[in-house]
């Protein structure tokens, strides 16, 4: 095997393997709660966009890091590496506080505006105040899943990923069920199982990056102290832009959960629950990713065009295999698939058609990660921004006028999200190839 399919298998399966393991979680949690009453299911769906939108905007920012940290790596420029990972480490917790206390006291009038309906309100509510304060450590948990990654050492998030999924999912059997004495506490139950489970793999991965002597990027305690603000802001100037692509895809799927909410309370957890089997394919795409940022980096950096686009070939290459076997999947075993989340007939066989069309969908969302991510890696982030903004524009429009106007439904919703990572496949795939070095 050559040497970056080595590397990127390295970076990429760790990763891989710890978000499956948390993706697992997320997925036992919801089938918890369906069993419960599928408008707890709903209510997740309303109240889970949003704060991932928000969420995905702080990671988002840590990308800027990343990048330039992988680019510093591929020129030898190790300590140059070091401020760049020491600035992420001191003031990349400003904003995560900052969005603690919108959640926890702000979160009402964000569901009013989505149009959440009254009988989940509530839900949404005390759901997203008792995850609030995950916030307040995702600032120090970026920095330190930057350095892990772009020092090629990422064996530690499988054991994060285990230690925080496994007390999460005894967390929230206790909680949401009220078991050991405990009164059942519900959707709040999952909520808080999560936060405590949170904290808990925080401090594991906390330790380990202290203790470990092999990571290149990693800082000393006095560049720590003594990092530059301007670091930081060289680092946001390519991030914002991955912050904002991220933002403008959330701002699409919250329309569309929006939208949703037009036909039925229930319709949001039905469009939930497909999204979640998706979501699987979707974990190999992200980690591959993660992965085809640095070592796309790292060959920008050394200006080797021929790894460049031999790391790219072979992610997508990886995540085409995973998409059509996760295809076969839904296809030969929908009832099954559906059946985990719900007791209820009707939304068991209507989902079918849904299933397999959002499976078919990983395959054009496969070519826009792995090629976007590559053209992160090269530095071109403003790219990626501009191509989601318009399709978020896009899909805001295909899906009003499918549901809306056509009164297609789910399928109307569904139907969007496939014209518009198709269309945006095929803009992304013609940026790569003008790529030079």
């Amino acid at each position: 095997m050559k040497e970056y399919k080595r590397r990127l298998l390295q970076i990429a399966v760790p990763i891989m393997l710890s978000n499956l393991i948390s993706n697992i979680q997320m997925l036992i949690d919801r089938i918890f709660l369906g069993r419960l009453d599928v408008l707890y299911v709903s209510a997740v769906g309303n109240a889970t966009a949003p704060i991932w939108t928000t969420m995905s905007i702080v990671y988002s920012l840590a990308m800027g890091a990343s990048i330039l940290i992988s680019q510093a790596v591929g020129e030898g420029k190790i300590e140059q590496a070091k401020e760049y990972a020491a600035s992420l480490h001191i003031f990349h917790n400003i904003i995560p506080f900052i969005l603690f206390l919108f959640w926890t006291f702000f979160s009402p009038v964000v569901f009013k505006l989505m149009g959440v309906a009254p009988t989940v309100m509530d839900y949404c509510v005390n759901y997203t105040r008792l995850f609030a304060p995950i916030y307040i450590v995702t600032g120090i948990g970026c920095s330190m899943m930057t350095m892990l990654q772009t020092s090629n050492y990422t064996k530690p998030f499988v054991t994060y990923g285990l230690i925080r999924s496994c007390l999460n999912i005894a967390l929230d059997y206790i909680l949401i069920f009220g078991k050991l004495g405990l009164p059942a506490m519900g959707i709040a139950g999952a909520a808080l199982g999560t936060t405590i489970a949170e904290y808990l793999g925080g401090i594991y991965i906390v330790i380990i990056v202290a203790k470990s002597k092999n990571l290149i990027t990693k800082p000393s305690f006095s560049q720590i102290i003594h990092a530059k603000f301007s670091s930081y802001i060289r680092t946001l100037k390519l991030g914002v832009n991955s912050a904002l692509e991220e933002f403008c895809w959330n701002i699409g799927n919250i329309t569309l959960i929006s939208l949703l909410n037009t036909i039925s309370d229930t319709a949001a957890g039905i469009y939930s629950i497909v999204f979640s089997i998706e979501m699987i394919g979707g974990i190999v795409m992200g980690s591959l990713g993660s992965g085809t940022v640095t070592l796309t980096g790292e060959a920008t950096g050394a200006k080797d065009i021929k790894t460049y686009r031999s790391v790219i070939k072979t992610s997508i290459f990886w995540a085409c295999c995973v998409s059509a076997a996760t295809l076969v999947l839904a296809l030969i075993f929908p009832e099954q698939i559906v059946g985990i989340f719900t007791k209820d007939r009707s939304i068991i066989e209507g989902s079918h058609l849904y299933l397999a069309l959002v499976c078919v969908n990983l395959f054009s969302k496969s070519t826009n990660v792995i090629v976007g991510s590559g053209i992160k890696g090269y530095g071109d982030t403003k790219w990626m921004f501009y191509t989601q903004l318009f399709g978020t524009v896009f899909i805001i429009s295909l899906a009003s006028l499918f549901i809306l106007v056509f009164k297609w439904g789910m399928l109307g919703a569904i139907v969007a999200v496939l014209i518009d990572e198709f269309v945006r496949a095929l803009i992304n795939s013609g940026r790569l190839l003008r790529i030079k070095m």
